[in-house]
């Protein structure tokens, strides 16, 4: 009778994702945009409709600190 070796079966993930990944990092580039990011910044992403009305940075923060003025109990940090 001759043996025959068992392999276990092998499960197959159900979500998609494997239990550990390995990157190569010495591929890995700088971000070009930190340089960009002034200290304290902070990113927001806008809907696609809403950045079609603003042309820069600049127009969203003024609309912002205008409704910011405008609320009731809200002290403006440089006023």
């Amino acid at each position: 009778m001759r043996k025959t070796s068992q392999t276990k079966p092998k499960a197959k993930p159900t979500d998609g994702l494997r239990s550990e990944y390995r990157f190569d990092y010495t591929k890995a580039r700088h971000n070009r945009f930190a340089d960009r990011v002034q200290p304290g910044s902070v990113a927001v992403l806008l809907d696609p409709d809403v950045a079609r009305v603003f042309k820069n940075g600049e127009s969203v923060n003024a609309v912002l600190r205008a409704l910011v003025a405008t609320m009731p109990g809200r002290r403006w940090p440089g006023a």
